[in-house]
């Protein structure tokens, strides 16, 4: 990833931060990925990410399965992220009525923050439903086109909703002015409803409604309810897991959130 002020920041540290799109460059569906695969996935020349690969796994972040010569995220990044988890003690108090929240609604249940243009899950409750949504925690999920996404560009700080603005017109500057529409629709239906929807617009077969609050610190979280599109048509998510999902998001506000 470029440097996100254009260029222009004096301290930011361009080799760190490719160290950290080659972590990042791992999903939950990856058990093992090569060096041709990550120049793919971040952009980066191949002999960069030999040396980038080396130093992480000489680190403990990445290891390395000489049978397939290719890497596996290491225990290293198993201590960061659940340190990071622990810095957000809203999880466990909001989990039990996520939980109650999925049961009732049949519906998948998801508590995240922004990474760069994504929403990263730090939580998530599935319904007894065996076609539930198949995403868990540590998911990445489109910003700009996802319930999540757009309830937290609703509560965002006027700065960083220009900062994603500008990232997003400067990687899809052809479905920019699409992109932008939604977004501010977003905005004003959460400030009149207290929730947004993403009805097929990021999956064709997935329908969702997202709310979002503020912790204390001011770091915005966003919740969703969302199901495939046959269990949750458009009326169900205006009816009953928009209102739903605003008033856990409001719950969690009275939680301590903010």
């Amino acid at each position: 990833m470029a440097d996100p002020a254009g260029g222009e920041d004096r301290q930011f540290v361009t080799a760190l931060a490719r160290g950290l799109d080659i972590l990042h460059a791992f999903t939950a569906r990856d058990d093992l990925l090569g060096n041709q695969e990550l120049a793919a996935r971040t952009g980066l020349p191949k002999p960069t990410v030999s040396r980038l690969t080396h130093t992480l796994t000489v680190l403990g972040h990445l290891v390395h399965v000489p049978r397939f010569n290719k890497y596996r995220l290491g225990l290293a990044t198993v201590s960061l992220g659940q340190t990071a988890l622990a810095a957000l003690p809203a999880r466990v108090a909001l989990r039990p009525l996520m939980q109650a929240l999925s049961t009732q609604v049949e519906a998948s249940v998801s508590l995240g923050g922004r990474h760069r243009l994504s929403m990263l899950y730090v939580e998530h409750c599935s319904p007894l439903s065996p076609v539930a949504l198949q995403l868990g925690v540590g998911s990445r999920i489109p910003l700009a086109v996802t319930a999540m996404g757009r309830a937290y560009y609703a509560l965002a700080a006027p700065e960083e909703r220009a900062e994603i603005g500008a990232q997003l017109a400067a990687r899809f500057p052809e479905r920019w002015p699409a992109l932008r529409r939604g977004l501010a629709e977003a905005a004003e239906m959460h400030a009149a409803l207290g929730f947004v929807t993403s009805v097929g617009d990021w999956n064709n077969e997935v329908h969702a409604a997202g709310a979002a609050f503020a912790l204390p610190d001011g770091t915005v979280l966003a919740l969703n309810c969302g199901a495939p599109a046959f269990l949750m048509p458009r009326e169900r998510v205006l009816r009953e897991a928009g209102p739903r999902v605003a008033e856990l998001a409001r719950q969690a506000r009275r939680l301590g959130g903010g």
